[in-house]
């Protein structure tokens, strides 16, 4: 008689599923379909679409479910194929619980250019975790006690050579330093104030340098993106915009004449982070590139302007 861990293990010969749509399809596989207590399964997703006709907005993946946990993320790679653009990410998945567990499916949400908008799932694993078998023919052995490890001056000779050598040097500099002590007043040259485009401009400099999002990192990410922007809207138009929320901020924005031409970027910007911050899903590796050059096209073109020549003698 065959038993269930038969077809379970006859199972994994289909450790693949494709879903696919009139936009856009996707895929999800294993590597393994049984491990032993603390090792590791490979969980592969990847995701292919037509970005002419639609766009993919990637799933929420917890780091622990049904008893297994995600050990390791990769970041998501972006490759083409003639006009499809295809993600990949993988997974490292294990448990620590014995039994049969199931990786859940995945929700991605499909928005056509035309049409609604409709959700494909991956599809569902089951993982056999097994214990480590135990040689109960050994005889039990206990714990050893701690050795104690008899110590005399000679094993801290070093230390108090370093330490007589560090006084006698500390000696020696005080006295050089009384002997040859002079008044003098030093002035010490005020720095530049940095403009506040040109921080903002630095910063934005820093962050890309940072790679935060390329780490899987992209709540951080734009925590520190939008701050940096909302700082210098602070600064350069005297709008409390640390202290508004995205609509109230938009609101001011649409209000100001200077502001008023670069709203439709503020927008993108912001709706994209708030995406990313709150609404708990994940924008494409090209939106936090977008993101990016948004902001720093708003700060230069709402810098203040240095005037000419002609306007000077004016």
């Amino acid at each position: 008689m065959r038993t269930p861990i038969f077809y379970f293990l006859l199972a994994g010969i289909f450790l693949s599923e494709t879903v696919k749509a009139q936009d856009a399809s996707l895929k999800a596989r294993t590597d393994a379909v049984q491990i032993t207590v603390g090792d590791q399964v490979k969980f592969f997703i990847e995701a292919q679409h037509d970005p002419q006709k639609s766009s993919i907005q990637w799933a929420t993946i917890p780091d622990t479910f049904n008893t297994l946990e995600i050990v390791e993320r990769g970041k998501i790679d972006t490759n083409t194929n003639g006009n499809l653009v295809i993600y990949k990410q993988r997974l490292l998945v294990t448990g620590f619980d014995s039994g049969l567990f199931k990786i859940p499916p995945f929700a991605f949400a499909v928005i056509p250019k035309d049409g609604a908008p409709y959700i494909l799932h991956t599809d569902s694993f089951q993982i056999l975790v097994q214990t480590v078998p135990v040689d109960t023919t050994q005889p039990f052995k206990g714990i050893k006690d701690i050795i104690v490890v008899k110590r005399s001056w000679q094993d801290y000779i070093w230390l108090i050579i370093g330490v007589i050598l560090l006084a006698a040097l500390l000696t020696i500099a005080i006295l050089y330093f009384r002997k040859n002590k002079k008044t003098e007043i030093v002035v010490t040259p005020k720095k530049p104030v940095e403009a506040p485009d040109a921080r903002a401009l630095r910063l934005f400099d820093e962050l890309q340098q940072q790679q935060l999002w390329q780490n899987n990192r992209i709540k951080e990410y734009y925590v520190i993106l939008t701050d940096i922007l909302r700082s210098y809207i602070e600064e350069r138009f005297h709008t409390p915009a640390m202290e508004l929320t995205t609509d109230e901020l938009l609101q001011k924005a649409r209000q100001h004449p200077e502001m008023r031409p670069q709203y439709d970027r503020l927008v993108t910007i912001l709706s994209t982070a708030d995406l990313a911050k709150f609404a708990k899903a994940q924008p494409l590796p090209q939106e936090h590139t977008i993101a990016m050059d948004l902001s720093k096209d708003f700060v230069i073109q709402t810098k203040p302007k240095t005037p000419t020549n002609t306007e000077q003698q004016s």
